[in-house]
């Protein structure tokens, strides 16, 4: 196994994020994954995390792992929870979710869950957080009013997560699906998912650069004065 591993799911597709970055990529994670780890393993990436099917990382388990010099990211879904949690504790929060979740802007954890396909990893519904960026947006273009946009927002908040998409929004308010077909909707995980791989490499290399000039067992000699 590589010293890097990233734990992901349904936040981006595995293809664009090995473009990315040169690491493992494990599937979503659970309670207990970073224990199973080698020690080879010095920078760990957390995208996306189970919530309900399993136990879900906690952050006792993270801060464990700070504890032992392994770097450790987080953004999007469960990393952006885990991140918002331990940041003080030295954990590198990413993204626009983690900082909504680390700010308080954000306070429950299923704004970023999503249904997803067992396997192969594709949302089966939309996360809040997504759907809250697209209908901003929708606002910010006039799409919809500032009183739509705080209706459709509660509306969808009340279904639960399995059930909430940008179609179910379509169907309540007609007009958003010219709107949708006008441009590509807001994908805040995705984003937020890119800007952690990019962080990860920044840091990785920015490691190898300070072992290659400080090798491994090297001391400094003094000379007498």
């Amino acid at each position: 196994m590589r010293d890097t591993v990233v734990f992901l799911g349904p936040s981006m597709p595995l293809a664009e994020a090995q473009r990315l970055l040169d690491a493992d990529f494990l599937p979503p994670i659970r309670r207990g994954d970073i224990a199973g780890l080698p020690a080879s393993v010095r920078f760990i990436g957390i995208i996306d995390g189970e919530f309900f099917q399993r136990l879900a990382v906690s952050p006792k388990e993270i801060i464990e792992a700070l504890g032992r010099g392994i770097q450790v990211f987080g953004s999007s879904s469960m990393g952006a929870l885990r991140a918002a949690e331990t940041h003080t504790f030295g954990m590198v929060g990413i993204g626009r979710i983690f900082e909504q979740f680390r700010d308080g802007v954000l306070d429950a954890d299923d704004e970023v869950a999503v249904a997803y396909e067992p396997g192969t990893y594709r949302a089966l519904s939309d996360s809040m957080v997504n759907l809250r960026e697209a209908l901003a947006l929708a606002r910010n273009e006039g799409v919809i009013t500032e009183s739509q946009h705080d209706e459709l927002i509660s509306a969808i908040k009340t279904r639960y997560f399995p059930h909430r998409s940008w179609r179910a929004l379509e169907q309540m308010y007609p007009p958003l699906r010219e709107f949708a077909e006008r441009q590509p909707l807001p994908d805040l995980k995705r984003d937020d998912a890119c800007a952690l791989l990019t962080a990860m490499g920044r840091a990785r290399k920015n490691e190898a650069a300070k072992a290659k000039k400080t090798p491994l067992g090297a001391c400094e000699v003094s000379t007498p004065g």
